[in-house]
């Protein structure tokens, strides 16, 4: 027999389609009521008051209690500390259940391991689920029963195990009397302390609705991912990153979208894109089993590494006026936009690692300010492979050259040219080293691009021999 009354708890999963504990609160209740908690656990700590997250999962938020509202109910919207609220509201509601979706990041699990503990005071059970990965935790690990610590091996086992059922979407079945109505206002921006950002101005789509224009979009460019991905210039990606991160659109239709179509006409680009979705599992199911790994090298030997971290030369990297163009173009990009190519985030990871000797930390922590799509697991993972101190990361040796980066991927400069408009009028071949023609000399806006701050071929010496010392100074 059907529960009497239950609440669903919407965290980084703003969609109401293939949602795993929507789908069992609807299962198993005669009436649900829904709740997004903006948590002042998480917003007080934002520097940045006008935050591109925030509005994007405002926004997000009123596209997803319009869809509740046409179904016969709503969404209790609440500005508020999660771990109190949620026990507080399942309290004042009669529910006998709170359903929610499992959260990976190990601030997100004591904050449920608080809740649940307090709803078992009050008698109310918490069930949660598996729903923003394919494979979690310990679902895919090898045969002698140990995590994976290299990708490919992972990958492999991955699409061994992946079956129909893994990728199947949810039934979304609400009758009009099984919503619980909801009248109340969503709070506003302002009214939580926060101002509106550029994200209209830049055209981002939000919601349900966002997700889905932007993966139809791709569909039709999937075949061409594995090349175009690399070039900022051109549009590869899919751009569904944000909506990846919450909840916007399902990991299941995406995963089973790009199965489909590589196995249908052997798709080289579904395949590369199928490899990185797998990938975000990958990361996540690293910081599962080691949640060191979010401030401590994967890797113990590279934590003995004695970093340069020079202030001057992280600010001109957080800036963009390295003296490197296709750096600088990527790191305005960031701090215009709140998104960057992906090619991008490993070559200015690069460089501040392996050019500056800066720490990976200072630059993941810059990038959980900046980026609109910022997901601990996949942030950590990256820094770490870019540093070389990460899991399967590319060796220590292995260091990028911004120059001969810029030369392959942006050979015309056109992506330099929309970040870098002071030496727009550098010519193609020059444009990736100006320093090397008459870059000092102002290029019709009266402004002057910098001299680079360090030279690459003696950093990449310099870096080397870091790298050595640390190795050397563990047991």
């Amino acid at each position: 027999m059907a529960q009497k009354s239950s609440l669903v708890w919407f965290r980084r999963d703003l969609r109401t389609h293939d949602h795993t504990a929507l789908s069992a609160a609807l299962d198993e209740s005669e009436r649900v009521h829904c709740v997004f908690i903006f948590d002042k656990a998480i917003l007080d700590a934002l520097t940045d008051r006008a935050d591109r997250r925030v509005e994007f999962i405002w926004e997000s938020v009123r596209e997803l209690d319009a869809q509740l509202r046409d179904d016969g109910g709503g969404l209790i919207v609440r500005h508020a500390l999660a771990e109190t609220e949620i026990p507080a509201l399942a309290k004042t509601l009669g529910v006998q259940t709170v359903y929610a979706n499992h959260d990976y990041e190990p601030g997100a699990i004591a904050r449920d391991e608080t809740v649940r503990t307090a709803l078992e005071q009050i008698g109310v059970a918490f069930k949660t689920y598996k729903d923003q990965v394919v494979f979690e935790k310990a679902e895919v690990m090898t045969l002698s029963g140990t995590p994976f610590s290299v990708f490919t091996p992972y990958k492999n086992a991955w699409l061994k195990k992946v079956t129909e059922n893994d990728l199947f979407s949810r039934r979304y079945l609400p009758k009009k009397a099984q919503f619980a109505p909801q009248v109340l206002a969503i709070p506003s921006i302002e009214s939580m302390g926060f101002a509106r950002t550029n994200l209209a101005l830049l055209k981002v789509p939000t919601g349900m609705s966002g997700g889905k224009a932007l993966f139809d979009d791709f569909l039709k460019r999937i075949d061409h991912y594995d090349e175009a991905r690399n070039f900022p210039s051109v549009k590869g990606p899919s751009y569904l990153s944000v909506h990846l991160r919450f909840g916007t659109v399902s990991i299941r239709a995406l995963a089973n979208a790009a199965l489909t179509r590589w196995r249908a006409i052997d798709s080289d680009g579904a395949a590369t894109w199928l490899s990185e979705l797998i990938w975000r599992d990958f990361y996540f199911q690293i910081l599962h089993h080691h949640p060191r790994v979010v401030n401590r090298s994967f890797k113990p030997e590279y934590d003995a590494i004695t970093w340069v971290n020079n202030p001057a030369h992280f600010e001109a990297w957080c800036q963009g006026k390295t003296g490197y163009p296709i750096v600088d173009a990527g790191m305005r990009q960031l701090n215009e936009t709140g998104y960057m190519h992906n090619r991008l985030r490993m070559v200015v990871a690069s460089f501040l690692t392996k050019d500056l000797q800066i720490d990976w930390r200072w630059g993941e922590q810059y990038f959980a300010q900046k980026l609109i799509d910022y997901d601990m697991s996949a942030n950590t993972g990256g820094w770490q492979w870019a540093a070389s101190t990460g899991c399967d990361a590319q060796p220590y040796f292995r260091i990028f050259n911004p120059t001969a980066q810029s030369e392959k991927f942006d050979a015309k400069g056109t992506f330099i040219r929309r970040y870098v408009p002071e030496i727009a009028a550098l010519s193609d071949k020059d444009i990736h080293a100006p320093w090397l023609s008459a870059s000092l000399v102002p290029h019709g806006r009266g402004v002057q691009y910098p001299a680079p701050i360090v030279d690459h071929a003696v950093a990449r010496v310099a870096t080397l021999e870091m790298f050595k010392a640390a190795r050397a100074a563990t047991p």
